[in-house]
């Protein structure tokens, strides 16, 4: 299976845990691609039998799908743990070079790096590591479903890698509390006690994730 693939399936994959809409706006938005390329790409998995179109254009991933799915997002994010904290990548870089790295190594290597970090439960952007928690524990929220006046923790970003290099220049941190002191149909603007007021586009604030 192509890399390309691959990075669909572990989308979808991510979009079901957040309890969001599957469709191709959604995927479109976090691979910063075309709603054409997009629609290629979903037929070609779906005669792979790793998704399922449903009506009102919702997609879900097969067992099979599923299986493959996990397995990349596991991959990917041990990756990302151990080069945050044995190599001290910076949060914005680990993306794409855990996506190059998660391609190539074999599930062995896998699996002893997972038991040499002492099989993390989160990556450095606050995503579970399937296999390594029994059940799913998140209850956070996107930044946009919140009111103003609203004081919360950052719990999660998307791990997409345009929006990591700007979510860097932010000055914000995982874990940091904000309030939302303004919101309007452009942007979300936070409060934090260490960077002050940030704006934050609104189709950027669907990527971090309180709690």
């Amino acid at each position: 299976m192509s890399p390309n693939k691959e990075n669909y399936l572990k989308v979808v994959y991510e979009l079901t845990l957040d309890f969001r809409k599957v469709n191709n706006k959604n995927i479109a938005l976090i691979m910063n691609v075309s709603a054409a390329s997009v629609t290629e790409m979903l037929s070609s998995l779906a005669e792979d039998g790793l998704i399922d179109h449903k009506p009102y254009n919702e997609i879900t991933l097969t067992k099979a799908g599923q299986k493959v799915a996990r397995e990349l997002v596991k991959r990917h994010r041990i990756w990302e743990v151990f080069l945050s904290k044995k190599l001290n990548y910076e949060i914005d870089t680990l993306h794409e070079i855990s996506d190059q790295l998660e391609h190539t190594a074999d599930a062995d290597l896998i699996e002893r790096l997972n038991e040499f970090l002492n099989f993390p439960i989160r990556c450095p952007h606050g995503g579970l590591v399937p296999g390594n928690v029994k059940k799913r524990t998140d209850d956070d929220t996107p930044l946009t479903d919140y009111d103003i006046g609203a004081i919360k923790k950052i719990h999660r970003v998307v791990d997409n890698h345009e929006f990591l290099k700007k979510f860097k220049t932010t000055g914000l941190t995982i874990g940091e509390e904000i309030k939302i002191i303004d919101k309007n149909e452009k942007e979300i603007i936070v409060e934090s006690t260490e960077d002050g007021a940030v704006k934050i586009p609104l189709a950027d604030a669907n990527f971090i994730f309180l709690v």
